[in-house]
């Protein structure tokens, strides 16, 4: 690990002011940063820690019924909430499929946001890697690559972004408040992660210095709160990145699909809105033939990128499973193994 300053501001500002300097990075719970420095995959000069700042870790609910939840909320507090688990149930299941019950208690959903891509070219060092070291080449490409990238990936990089939450909240149209060095904006959650291009170290929309503030929820976003599922496909039942997932809402008038919400995970180097599966399903009835009309949809354009053809077949049916399983109804309560498709029956106990 290099040598580096540590910086702990007392205000938003002066974290901004401290972070738009070349080197910095922000600091949280470190879950990701701090693997990545061990192994000097990332090298930053400060860090600046934002532990500490004021008013990030609430969530505050508009009387319409959104919610706006600080970049420092811990993924627990949130997969725990009561309101959120009746209004934003895919985003409770998504959260509890990830890491472990240790990490979820001090990862923050800011960190959650802008973690890293997984590829193991990315972290190890004496690897070529564009996202890493732009220029060096993609290893990825002849290497290791079974579970890489099938929707939007370049010949430069065929990195997949490792979230799950992420995928749930861009399904319910989340959006980002970001504050920086110019004031503050805000930006679709849709829109905060970027595909590689020609440029894969480009992975966000941020500017230098640029903080997440909070992830807000629209009030509409609970229209699907009653047929909402997250499913994920893993190599082991816990404490592993998705091969495949998929976030699915359905707002239903009678048996046909007045809205749908869908979102894959484990596809592509950002949360991938299923624009097209969706214009599928709405208006239309919700039957299993529809479900895989969608899933034919959002799948049209994935191409393997390596050994990995496998995955396009796999989301297809991961979608119509998390479809199908939305439409039979949000559990009461989360499932034994959260998004697994292979859970007990819901209205098991997750807990002892």
């Amino acid at each position: 690990m290099n040598r580096f300053d540590y910086i702990r501001p007392a205000t938003a500002a002066e974290a901004i002011a401290a972070a738009a300097q070349p080197g910095s990075a922000y600091l949280a719970a470190g879950t990701n940063l701090v693997d990545l420095m061990k192994t000097g995959a990332a090298r930053p000069e400060r860090l600046v820690d934002i532990t500490r700042l004021p008013g990030l870790d609430r969530i505050d609910w508009s009387p319409g019924g959104g919610a706006r939840i600080g970049a420092l909320v811990r993924n627990s507090d949130l997969a725990y909430d009561p309101a959120v688990r009746r209004a934003f149930p895919a985003v409770a299941e998504a959260l509890l499929s990830g890491a472990s019950p240790q990490l979820r208690n001090a990862a923050t959903l800011g960190g959650n946001l802008l973690q890293r891509t997984r590829c193991a070219y990315f972290f190890d060092t004496a690897s070529a890697c564009n996202r890493r070291a732009p220029g060096a080449g993609c290893d990825a490409r002849e290497g290791e690559n079974r579970l890489h990238a099938i929707l939007g990936w370049s010949e430069a990089c065929i990195a997949t972004h490792p979230s799950d939450v992420c995928v749930s909240l861009v399904a319910l149209d989340a959006v980002v408040e970001i504050e920086g060095p110019d004031g503050a904006r805000e930006i679709p959650l849709e829109a905060l992660h970027r595909l590689p291009g020609d440029a894969p170290d480009q992975e966000t929309a941020l500017a230098a210095g640029e903080l997440i503030v909070a992830v807000r929820l629209p009030p509409q976003a609970a229209a699907v709160a009653s047929h909402a599922r997250y499913l994920k496909i893993r190599e082991r039942t816990s404490y592993a990145f998705a091969v495949v997932s998929a976030a699915a809402g359905l707002d239903l008038d009678g048996t046909t699909i007045r809205q749908a919400r869908l979102a894959l995970g484990g596809v592509a180097a950002k949360p991938w809105r299923a624009r097209a599966a969706e214009s599928v399903l709405e208006g239309a009835p919700a039957d299993a033939a529809t479900f895989a009309r969608a899933a034919e949809a959002a799948l049209a354009e994935a191409r393997p990128s390596g050994d990995n053809a496998f995955k396009i077949e796999l989301a297809r049916r991961l979608i119509v499973r998390a479809l199908s399983d939305a439409l039979a109804g949000t559990p009461g309560q989360p499932p034994a193994l959260p998004a697994s498709p292979f859970a007990a029956p819901a209205g098991a106990r997750h807990v002892a």
